[in-house]
């Protein structure tokens, strides 16, 4: 009896226990989505949070739709300077006569960007020192650690300022600033928990069946500690806010775009607490306030939901 040759194609019985195997793979992707979506359901203050970051995003992707941008023009605005809130102007008009209503909505899609931005930037940077200090040893490790220490030690907003001072007034600028001063926390967070995996059975398996350094990291390492990136992810997004604000209020974000933290910066040179315009001041710091509050929510119930000893406190 001959055996037939190796052509590369899959026998049909090759191919339906693929299928399977896919099929299974898929079925337990599911129930852990299930599993999770059930567990964050019973965290009331991050369902409130979700709910709430969604009308957030949901109002500031809708802004070119609901509102006009030509309102950003100061040459087409059509208030009165500092205007009271009124019918026309719900929450009154900036020193130039441009509705602060309008203004919110386009500085939240500024804002957001930025946070979500900065943040995805600040993660990478992180999770990558972290998993390759955690993986590898010797000096490789001593040397990414104190690399971290070293940027832990130095003031975040003091290094920030002068990342932007340095680049330049923009966008751009603002992310780079942030992105690059806020991974030191989560790549000593991502290493602890590398450092835990890695001493677990089937990494060690792997190793012994001739597994890579880049096949353990991807497949292994970073699957079990995405849910700890996750997690923190949402939690850095309201501390990105806050310091997008603070560095535009200085003046070094980009000044052709309306932010919530341009928009404190010129109420406050704008005099508005002079003239009693309070609507102007509030309105972007209430909404820096319940961005903040609903993304730390969300964070807090992704932690509860990852690591159970942390719920109910």
């Amino acid at each position: 009896m001959t055996t037939p040759p190796d052509t590369g194609t899959p026998t049909p019985a090759g191919a339906e226990a693929l299928r399977s195997v896919r099929s299974v793979v898929r079925q337990r992707r599911k129930a852990a989505l299930l599993r999770f979506w059930a567990g964050y359901r019973r965290q009331p203050a991050g369902v409130a949070g979700l709910i709430g970051m969604a009308v957030i995003v949901a109002l500031a992707l809708a802004a070119p739709v609901i509102t006009n941008s030509a309102g950003l023009d100061v040459t087409q605005a059509t208030g009165d300077r500092l205007q009271p809130p009124s019918a026309a102007f719900p929450l009154g008009t900036d020193e130039t006569g441009r509705s602060v209503l309008l203004l919110t909505l386009w500085g939240a899609r500024i804002s957001l960007l930025v946070g979500v931005t900065a943040t995805l930037l600040a993660m990478g940077i992180g999770t990558l020192v972290g998993i390759a200090a955690g993986h590898f040893g010797g000096w490789f490790t001593g040397l990414l650690m104190r690399v971290t220490d070293w940027f832990i030690v130095l003031p975040r907003l003091v290094l920030a300022i002068a990342l932007a001072a340095v680049l330049g007034p923009s966008l751009t600028t603002i992310v780079v600033a942030i992105g690059v001063t806020s991974w030191p926390g989560t790549a000593r967070l991502i290493r602890a928990q590398t450092l835990a995996v890695e001493a677990r059975p089937y990494l060690e398996r792997a190793r012994a069946l001739g597994a890579g350094h880049w096949h353990q990291m991807t497949r292994h390492v970073l699957p079990n500690v995405m849910p700890l990136v996750l997690a923190s992810t949402t939690l850095e997004v309201a501390s990105a806010v806050l310091a997008e604000a603070t560095l535009s209020f200085l003046g070094l974000g980009d000044p052709a775009r309306v932010s919530w933290g341009s928009m404190l910066s010129r109420a406050n040179s704008s005099g508005a607490i002079t003239f009693g315009a309070w609507w102007y001041l509030l309105t972007p710091g209430l909404a820096i306030l319940v961005v903040v509050l609903c993304f730390t929510l969300c964070g807090r119930a992704l932690e509860a939901v990852f690591n159970p000893r942390l719920r109910g406190r």
